[in-house]
C-alpha cells in the first residue's frame, strides 16, 4: 500500500477516531476518575471480561443535543461503552457507563446504545451486566433524557426472567436512574464510592430537615444491611467485578438453559458424622445453620447472597454433586430463624429467582414462626409472608425441604412443605412438626389443669415433656406422608444428591393465565 494513499488515510482515520473513543472525556478525567479509587469504563470491562473477548459497538455515536452549549462538545461513545464478550468462555452483554464524559450522564443516543445491547441480549439468551457510573439524566436533553430512561426500564421488565441482569454500582446513581437496578435481578455495590437514592441529601435537608450523609443515606452498606436494595457489598471495583463472574458461574444464560455444571472431587456419597450432632439437643439454644450447609454442599463452598440483610434467613448458592442449587435456610442463631417481613421478602424474591432460571431448591428448615409484634402487623406480615408462600408454591423446579429442627405453625407451611408442591420433604430425628412450641401448646391445652394443680411448675414441666415426646417430632408427620423419609443427619448429602438426580427431569407446569397475582 502506497504511502498517503486512499486506503491507508481512511485506515489512519479509523485508527485516530478509535483513539478518540478511548480517551473518553480525556486525560485528566480519567486520572481524577483512578485518583478516586475507581476504574475507567474500559478498565473494568476489560478486567471482567475474558481477556481479548471484547466485542464493541456503536463506538463513534455521538450525542444529537444542540441546546445549552453541546453542539461544541461532543466525545465519540457519549459516555458509554457497550458491547458483548465472554465470561469463563459464556457470551454476556456489557455497557459500561464512563464517568469522565458529562459525569456518565444519560442521553437520548447514551440510551438508544444500552437499549441495543438489551435487545441482543433478548435474541441471543445471553446475560446482562450494567456497570454503572452516572450523574442521572443529562439534564439538557430534558424529557429527551427522560424518555431514554423508561426506555431502558421497558427492555429490563421485558428481559426479567428471560435472561439474567445484574447491576454493578460503581459510582452515584441518583434519581430515575435507580430503578433501572431495581429490576435487575442482582445490584452489587462498592464500598465508600457507590450510592443509590432517589434524592439526594441536600435535597432532604431542604424538603424535610433530616442531615444525612451521602454514605448514610444510600451507601453500599446501607442498602446491603438495611433497605435490602443491594445484595452485595465489595470492596473495591475489582471486588465487585469478580464477584459478578463468580455468580454468573451458578446461574444460566437465559431461561431456556440448564444451569453450569461444574466437576467436582467432593464424593456424592460423602457422610458426615458430625452432623449427627449439630443441631442441639435444646430446642431453644442457637446455632449456624451454615455449618450444616457448609458440610453438606461440594467442596463446603457456599455463595451467599444478601449476607447482611434479614440475617434471620440465609440465601445463596452451592453445589451438589456438581450442580448449581439455590439453598434457603432459617438462620436459628439470629433472631431464633422467625420469618419477619424482611426475610419473608429477602426469600421470596430469591426462590422466584431460581424458578425463573432452572435452579432446584434446598430448603433447611429450623423456624418457630412468624415473628409477633404490633409493629409486623401494621406494616402487613400478612401481605410479605404471603409473598413467600406464594414463590414456593408457583416455583416448579425441583424443590427439596430438610426439616433440621422446629417446623410450627404456618411457617411450616410457607417454608416449602409437602403441601405447596415441594417434590421432597426430609426431616432429621430432632424436628419438631407442630402448631406451636411445646410451652405455649401446654399453656392453652391445659390451662384448666395448670389453674387448678397446687403445683403449677411440676405439673407444667411434666405435662410439657410428654408433649414433647408424643407430638414435638417428625415421626406423626412421616405417617400422614407429609415428610417422605427420617433420616440421619450424616446422610444429608447423599441423600440430597441422589434426591436432585431422581428430579433432574421433573416436569411441572401452572394453570394457563397471563400471570398471577402475587401480594405485593
Amino acid at each position: 500500500m502506497k504511502p498517503g494513499s486512499r486506503i491507508q488515510n481512511k485506515l489512519e482515520r479509523l485508527r485516530e477516531m478509535s483513539q478518540a473513543a478511548e480517551e473518553g472525556g480525556g486525560k485528566a478525567r480519567i486520572e481524577k476518575q483512578r485518583s478516586s479509587g475507581k476504574m475507567t469504563a474500559r478498565e473494568r470491562i476489560d478486567f471482567f471480561l475474558d481477556e481479548g473477548t471484547f466485542e464493541e459497538f456503536d463506538k463513534f455515536v455521538v450525542h444529537r443535543s444542540t441546546d445549552f452549549g453541546l453542539d461544541s462538545q461532543k466525545y465519540p461513545g457519549d459516555g458509554v461503552v457497550t458491547g458483548h464478550g465472554l465470561v469463563d468462555g459464556r457470551p454476556v452483554f456489557v455497557f459500561a457507563q464512563d464517568f469522565t464524559v458529562f459525569g456518565g450522564s444519560l442521553s437520548e443516543t447514551h440510551a438508544e446504545k444500552i437499549c441495543k445491547v438489551m435487545d441482543l441480549a433478548m435474541k441471543t439468551g445471553a446475560p446482562v451486566v450494567g456497570l454503572n457510573d452516572s450523574g442521572g439524566a443529562r439534564i439538557q436533553e430534558g424529557v429527551v433524557s427522560l424518555g431514554g430512561y423508561a426506555d431502558i426500564f421497558l427492555r429490563n421488565t421485558l428481559a426479567s426472567g428471560v435472561v439474567p441482569q445484574i447491576s454493578c454500582i460503581l459510582g452515584p446513581c441518583a434519581g430515575g436512574a435507580v430503578y433501572s437496578p431495581a429490576i435487575t435481578d442482582f445490584n452489587v455495590m462498592v464500598k465508600d464510592t457507590s450510592y443509590m437514592f432517589i434524592t439526594g441529601p441536600d435535597v432532604i435537608r431542604t424538603v424535610t430537615h433530616e442531615e444525612v450523609t451521602k454514605d448514610g443515606l444510600g451507601g453500599a452498606m446501607t442498602h446491603n444491611s438495611k433497605s435490602g436494595v443491594a445484595h452485595f457489598a465489595a470492596d473495591s471495583d475489582e471486588h465487585a467485578l469478580r464477584i459478578t463472574r463468580e455468580l454468573l458461574s451458578f446461574i444460566p444464560s437465559n431461561n431456556l438453559d440448564d444451569p453450569p455444571f461444574a466437576a467436582t472431587d467432593d464424593p456424592a456419597d460423602r457422610t458426615d458424622p458430625s452432623l449427627n450432632t449439630l443441631v442441639p439437643e435444646s430446642s431453644n439454644q442457637p446455632y449456624d445453620i451454615r455449618d450444616i450447609v457448609h458440610k453438606v454442599v461440594d467442596d463446603g463452598y457456599f455463595f451467599e447472597v444478601q449476607e447482611h440483610y434479614a440475617q434471620n434467613i440465609v440465601v445463596g448458592f452451592a453445589r451438589l454433586g456438581g450442580n448449581s442449587v439455590g439453598i434457603v435456610a432459617n438462620q436459628p442463631a439470629f433472631l431464633a430463624g422467625v420469618l419477619d417481613i424482611d426475610a419473608s421478602v429477602k426469600a421470596a424474591r430469591f426462590v422466584r429467582f431460581c424458578d425463573c432460571f432452572n435452579i432446584p431448591l434446598i430448603t433447611f428448615e429450623d423456624v418457630p414462626g412468624f415473628l409477633p409484634g404490633v409493629n409486623q402487623e401494621h406494616q402487613g406480615i400478612i401481605r410479605h409472608g404471603a409473598k413467600l408462600l406464594y414463590a414456593y408454591a408457583e416455583a416448579t423446579v425441583p424443590k427439596i425441604t430438610v426439616i433440621t429442627r422446629k417446623a410450627y405453625g404456618g411457617a411450616y407451611c410457607v417454608m416449602a412443605s409437602k403441601h405447596i408442591r415441594t417434590d421432597i420433604n426430609f426431616a432429621y430425628p430432632t424436628a419438631e412438626i407442630a402448631v406451636m412450641g411445646a410451652e405455649g401448646a401446654v399453656g392453652i391445652l391445659y390451662r384448666k389443669e395448670l389453674s387448678d394443680t397446687t403445683n403449677p411448675e411440676e405439673t407444667r414441666a411434666k405435662i410439657v415433656n410428654e408433649f414433647v415426646e408424643k407430638f414435638a417430632n417428625p415421626y406423626v408427620a412421616a405417617e400422614r406422608g407429609f415428610i417422605d423419609e427420617v433420616i440421619e443427619p450424616a446422610m444429608t448429602r447423599p441423600k440430597l444428591i441422589r434426591a436432585l438426580s431422581l428430579l433432574k427431569n421433573k416436569v411441572d407446569s401452572n394453570p394457563k393465565k397471563k400471570h398471577g397475582n402475587i401480594p405485593l
